[in-house]
């Protein structure tokens, strides 16, 4: 086993990478890992790994639902509370009406196979959805209406809607006895009957449960104080996410991802607590991603997919271009979305992967008739959909979505540090450093050290690269140097190299010597800094104790 997950992430690590410096998701560079690394291929994964890749999964869709819970805008969801709701039932509805009647067609199955089949074809995937839509919000995409807010819950709720239509199926077809519920005076509920009720129970009890926990969460960590770091914090929080995941598969009285991204959404009311769990969960996503999609990779039946790959590709087609689209447009009717903002739908909530890859093998095992043909489709819809989704959303969120101003409070910014160091060479340039390796090391920046000489002196010009090399030795940074005007270079250098921050001696002096109070107070050249960047700027003297 040991051997096997060594394999899984540094494979899982360079494909991604590798399909990133191609231009390609992530994801689709992991998958195929896993298909080389898997059964089909390579057969280097363990079999104690492989069946064990249900519950791997579970713990990668807790990550990153908890995330996605961390990441909800409350006053957003609620103004497109009715825009999510619908968008939880009414696309994924479609799809499986769709889906269903396209395989009476294509492979002549009866309508309640056919429907199973678009159960399994309908669900969304979190995996996908989620980080992409998170990732809209660090960049202020479609934020001011609360466009991601919207999909993260429609997708959440569409899910637990085909989960629950799909188990009933499964034990009609699989000819398993199902007993309905009595009720008083005699009557009797049919299972079918009893759906409605069955999908209402486990969407409210789950917010219930998700509610409760975080309530919990929030006592211990936040008012009790049981924790003394963010990892300590992370730990209880994902140990207690995931022991919600097995309640619910054990006691299914409630929907155990849906009541993970509640707590996750209830916990945003302590703000420096999720703040918190927004990066550590961060951290796990990294390692959570890998073992989701390259033992997805390994699940995947290639063979299968030989005899079907163009019907079954009409049959997705036909799901997502007729009845996702109805779905879309009904569930969007009415409301304050462009047209544009409609047809980001199409690519921003249209990825299979998880749900897919967790239940499109059940039919088969269970002996429905056309199992196979259900398995080879949720192969298929996973390797098309997925890095097409993944690929799309970043592609066409820019050119569809109206990017917005971005709340620091309720959500992490895609944001890289960039710190400029302008020193010079006098004794202040030690602390200039020794200040920029202080806040690079709080904050992961990196540092771009500049020196602007109007004579050359390479001796010194020498010293100063090797101090800054020594005093930056375990911090990101690079020295460059110019010539010319000090604050035209400076304001020049932090637009080029992209500078977030900047940091200078308080005594460096222009060679244009200023004459104002102001100036000799802090050195005309922070003086100058001051009035004319948009900039932070930390003025350092050289007296300054760090």
């Amino acid at each position: 086993m040991l051997a096997s997950w060594i394999w899984i992430l540094l494979a899982g690590l360079f494909a991604g990478r590798l399909a990133q410096r191609l231009r390609a998701p992530a994801l689709l560079g992991m998958v195929i890992a896993g298909v080389v690394l898997g059964p089909q291929v390579g057969n280097v994964i363990s079999a104690e790994v492989l069946r064990s890749a249900d519950a791997l999964r579970s713990v990668a869709v807790m990550v990153i639902l908890m995330k996605a819970g961390l990441g909800l805008d409350p006053d957003k969801l609620a103004q497109q509370g009715t825009v999510a709701l619908r968008l939880g039932f009414l696309p994924a509805t479609f799809e499986a009406i769709a889906v269903a009647l396209s395989a009476m067609w294509l492979f002549q199955f009866d309508l309640f196979t056919g429907l199973l089949l678009g159960c399994v074809v309908g669900a969304e995937s979190p995996a996908v959805i989620v980080p992409g839509m998170l990732r809209l919000k660090r960049l202020g995409y479609g934020v001011k209406k609360g466009i991601p807010d919207a999909i993260l819950m429609g997708s959440a709720l569409s899910d637990v809607l085909l989960l629950s239509v799909f188990s009933l199926l499964l034990a009609f077809l699989s000819q398993a006895t199902a007993a309905g519920v009595v009720l008083p005076g005699g009557f009797v509920l049919s299972p079918l009957q009893v759906l409605p009720f069955q999908v209402v129970m486990q969407i409210s009890s789950g917010v219930v449960v998700g509610w409760l926990s975080a309530k919990l969460l929030i006592f211990l960590i936040v008012r009790q104080q049981w924790v003394q770091t963010g990892i300590q914090s992370t730990l209880i929080v994902a140990s207690s996410a995931l022991l919600l995941v097995v309640t619910a598969q054990q006691t299914p009285l409630f929907s155990g991802y849906l009541a993970v991204m509640a707590t996750g959404f209830f916990l945003t009311k302590s703000a420096p607590l999720a703040r918190q769990l927004r990066q550590g969960f961060g951290g796990l996503w990294i390692i959570a991603e890998i073992v989701l999609f390259v033992l997805l990779g390994a699940s995947i039946q290639i063979g299968i997919l030989e005899e079907i790959f163009w019907l079954g590709l009409l049959l997705l087609t036909i799901g997502t271009l007729v009845g996702r689209s109805l779905g879309w447009y009904l569930s969007t009717l009415g409301s304050n979305w462009t047209s544009k903002e409609r047809l980001f739908l199409l690519p921003g909530n249209s990825a299979k992967a998880t749900v897919q890859a967790a239940i499109g093998a059940i039919p088969l095992a269970m002996g429905v008739e056309g199992g196979e043909v259900i398995l080879a489709i949720a192969a298929l819809s996973i390797l098309i959909t997925a890095p097409a989704g993944a690929w799309a959303i970043p592609i066409f969120a820019p050119k569809l979505l109206q990017r917005d101003r971005i709340d620091p409070t309720k959500i992490t910014i895609d944001q890289t540090l960039v710190l400029l160091a302008a020193i010079d060479c006098s004794p202040t340039a030690k602390q200039v450093l020794l200040k920029a390796a202080e806040v690079a090391r709080r904050s992961e920046a990196s540092i771009v050290v500049l020196h602007v000489y109007q004579q050359l002196d390479s001796l010194e010009l020498d010293r100063l690269e090797k101090q800054s090399h020594k005093l930056l030795a375990d911090v990101r940074h690079r020295f460059v140097t110019a010539s010319g005007s000090i604050e035209r270079e400076i304001l020049q250098a932090a637009r080029t190299y992209r500078a977030t921050d900047i940091i200078i001696g308080k005594n460096s002096v222009s060679v244009i010597n200023a004459q104002s109070n102001a100036a000799r107070s802090v050195g005309s050249v922070a003086h100058c800094l001051l009035e004319m960047s948009e900039l932070p700027i930390t003025v350092v003297a050289a007296s300054s104790t760090l």
